[in-house]
């Protein structure tokens, strides 16, 4: 078994960590087709791309997919980033999305038009 600070290289954390909470989404690049090809990326590195070719998945489903621990994944999805092979969205807070009385105001007014 590899311990976790060995798949990491020690580092607790990436460039692209402040974007990286349980809920942001990773998706696999377009131009990432064959990351077994790439002799710089680990296994784990090599899974998350696979993992998020199928389908984007969120932090937490990579991790729990990987049986890794969070901060392992959030490590290894940075490198991905870095190396421009997976980007990172979130989802729109609730707070952030338009109140549906104003899209109904919207919608009624172009109707009206």
């Amino acid at each position: 078994m590899v311990r976790p600070y060995a798949m990491t290289r020690g580092r607790t954390t990436s460039a692209a960590q402040h974007r990286l909470d349980v809920i942001a989404v990773v998706v696999t690049e377009s131009h990432a087709d064959d990351p077994e090809a790439d002799h710089t990326l680990s296994p784990e590195h090599v899974d998350i791309v696979e993992l998020c070719r199928d389908a984007p998945q969120s932090v937490a489903e990579l991790a729990a997919e990987l049986n890794l621990p969070i901060g392992v994944v959030r490590v290894l999805i940075g490198d991905l980033v870095n190396g421009e092979l997976v980007h990172v969205t979130r989802p729109v807070p609730p707070a952030e999305l338009p109140d549906e009385s104003i899209l109904r105001d919207v919608i009624n007014g172009l109707r009206a038009l």
